[in-house]
């Protein structure tokens, strides 16, 4: 596939797009995921895992509330993947990754995933690139996995932010104190790492697409939340799921 760049990518909404046009489509998009996620859980055919990936302050959260609580909570599973335990560590890589795959029926929302193996890890020198690049061989096996032996239908979505807006949030941490519990020295020591980490998120789109990353503008948080919808609602339209008759 052709190289991501993601300074060329734009992180905010086309100046043609109307905000509250936007809005009312998005609200009328999670009405019909309702139905569409009750129709995915009692045809009990296919799964949907929701891979979301971005730096700290990217909007991994807010897009997790806007989009998905309006859904049955039966029908979906959040995993946040932080820091690996002692036993995580104990286990090949993706042990912990395998425990949350979603059953038949379900929509499984990672909030960071096995990318921060080849991510934060590569960064930080904990693993050279050799031996990154089996670990992305590794992850398009498991993904493959899914895929062909499950009706794992997987959207890996990274919420692309600019610099210059992620500090201004990390800043707004200190500030608010609605927000102030997400503030942690260690999310500025990170920030100062940026170019480092969208050289490792270029080539994990370059070597892990084989099921494609949608890149998310998310500077706005309208904008984001509605892209997601948008592409969570087509796919689910794209099963042509039926209703099961009564059982006899």
């Amino acid at each position: 596939m052709k190289k991501i760049k993601l300074h060329d990518i734009d992180t905010l909404a086309p100046q043609r797009i109307d905000k509250e046009s936007v809005k009312e489509e998005f609200s009328d998009i999670l009405k019909d995921l309702d139905d569409l996620q009750n129709l995915l859980y009692a045809e009990h055919k296919h799964s949907i895992l929701i891979v979301v990936q971005g730096m700290d302050a990217s909007g991994k959260d807010g897009l997790t509330r806007d989009v998905f609580t309006s859904m049955n909570p039966q029908g979906v599973n959040v995993t946040s993947y932080k820091e690996p335990t002692e036993e995580e560590l104990s286990h090949d890589f993706l042990w912990r990754i395998h425990h949350h795959v979603p059953a038949k029926g379900m929509i499984q929302i990672f909030n960071r995933s096995q990318y921060e193996d080849i991510l934060i890890t590569r960064v930080h020198k904990m693993i050279d690139d050799k031996t990154a690049k089996k670990r992305m061989s590794a992850i398009n096996d498991f993904e493959r996995l899914l895929t062909d032996h499950n009706d794992t239908h997987i959207l890996k979505f990274y919420l692309h932010i600019s610099h210059k807006e992620q500090l201004e949030r990390l800043e707004e941490r200190m500030k608010k104190p609605q927000k102030m519990w997400k503030y942690s020295p260690e999310d500025f020591k990170e920030s100062k790492l940026w170019d480092s980490y969208m050289k490792c998120y270029e080539d994990t789109f370059e070597h892990c697409s084989e099921i494609p990353w949608h890149i998310i503008p998310s500077d706005q948080n309208w904008y984001k939340s509605y892209l997601v919808a948008k592409t969570l609602q087509t796919t689910l339209k794209s099963l042509h799921m039926k209703y099961p008759g009564m059982k006899k």
